[in-house]
C-alpha cells in the first residue's frame, strides 16, 4: 500500500540532505504503472502539498495504457497545480509510428491545456523505439504545451540530434540514464531525472557544478564513482526494489516493499550494496 505519511519527511530530506528541489512523481522508480488511478492521484496531491514553498517543480507522470485513465490523471494534475505533466508511450498495444504516438500524446496533453507537457521516452521498458528526433518535427503544432523530453535511453546520437535541431524551440532535454549523465551533458542535456538522485543528489549536483565551471576532470571523478557503485549493484541484480532498499538505508526513511510482481531486495544485496557505497571516497572528502 502507498504510505503518504513519509512524504513530508521525504521532501525535507531531498531538499536539505541531497540538494534536490525538483521531483518526478509516479514514474518508474515510484512504480506509477503498478498503482491504480486513486493511488496515483493521492500521491500527486501529497507531493504537491508537501512541496509547496520547498520544491521548485513537481512534475507528475500521467501516462497509462488506457487513454481515458491518462486523460483523467492529466486533468487531475492540472487541478492540483502540478508544475508539468509527462506521458510514457503506451506499451501493450504500441504505437507503431510517429503519427500514432503523437495522436495519443495530444489527446492527453489537451486535457491540461495550461500545463507544460513532457514526453517520457524509455524504450528499454516500453519497447516503443520511435526516435525522438523524428517525433519532435512539428510537434508544437499538435501539442502547443510541449516543453521537452525525459530521455531515458542510451542512444546519445538520437539525443544529440534532438538538441542540435531544436535549439530554437528551447525544448528541455532531461536525461534519465544516471550512469551516462556526464556524456549527455556534454552534448547539451539540460538536466536529469533519475533514481540515484534520491540518495546521490548532492554528489550529482557537485558533478553538475564541476561540469559548468568547466572542471571536466572533477566532473569525471563524480561520474566514474557513481558508475562504480551502479556497475557493482547491477551485477548483483538492480531494479526498483533494490533502489528502494538503498534509499532506505541511506536516508533512514522507510521506502517499504515494492508491489508484485516485483519482490523485496534480499538481505545479501542490502549488506553488499551498503558496504560498497560506504567504501567510496568522493572528491569532496565524504
Amino acid at each position: 500500500q502507498i504510505n503518504l505519511s513519509v512524504i513530508h519527511q521525504y521532501v525535507d530530506y531531498l531538499v536539505s540532505e541531497q540538494n534536490v528541489k525538483n521531483v518526478f512523481v509516479n514514474g518508474t522508480t515510484g512504480e506509477g504503472l503498478s498503482l491504480n488511478i486513486r493511488e496515483r492521484k493521492q500521491l500527486a496531491e501529497e507531493w504537491v502539498r508537501q512541496g509547496k514553498d520547498k520544491l521548485d517543480q513537481v512534475i507528475v507522470h500521467v501516462g497509462a495504457l488506457s487513454l481515458p485513465d491518462s486523460q483523467e490523471l492529466a486533468r487531475h494534475a492540472a487541478a492540483i497545480g502540478a508544475s508539468a505533466i509527462a506521458v510514457i508511450a503506451p506499451f501493450f498495444f504500441k504505437p507503431t509510428n510517429k503519427d500514432e504516438l503523437i495522436a495519443f500524446l495530444q489527446k492527453v496533453a489537451s486535457e491540461a491545456p495550461a500545463v507544460p507537457f513532457y514526453y517520457y521516452h524509455i524504450p528499454p521498458l516500453t519497447g516503443v523505439k520511435i526516435r525522438v528526433e523524428e517525433l519532435l518535427d512539428g510537434i508544437k503544432e499538435w501539442i502547443p504545451t510541449f516543453q521537452g523530453v525525459k530521455f531515458s535511453d542510451t542512444d546519445l546520437l538520437d539525443l544529440a540530434q534532438c538538441i542540435n535541431k531544436n535549439e530554437r524551440e528551447q525544448f528541455a532535454f532531461l536525461y534519465g540514464v544516471d550512469e551516462q549523465l556526464l556524456s549527455a551533458l556534454a552534448i547539451g542535456a539540460d538536466g536529469a531525472v533519475g533514481s540515484t538522485y534520491n540518495y546521490l543528489g548532492r554528489k550529482t549536483t557537485l558533478m553538475l557544478q564541476a561540469f559548468a565551471k568547466p572542471d571536466l576532470a572533477l566532473a569525471r571523478k563524480y561520474q566514474f564513482l557513481t558508475g562504480e557503485f551502479l556497475n557493482f549493484v547491477i551485477k548483483l541484480g538492480f531494479g526498483v526494489a533494490q533502489t528502494k532498499a538503498v534509499m532506505t538505508f541511506v536516508s533512514g526513511i522507510p521506502m517499504g516493499p515494492p508491489r508484485l510482481p516485483l519482490v523485496d531486495a534480499s538481505e545479501d544485496f542490502i549488506v553488499k550494496a551498503k558496504a560498497k557505497l560506504d567504501s567510496i571516497v568522493w572528491p569532496d572528502g565524504d
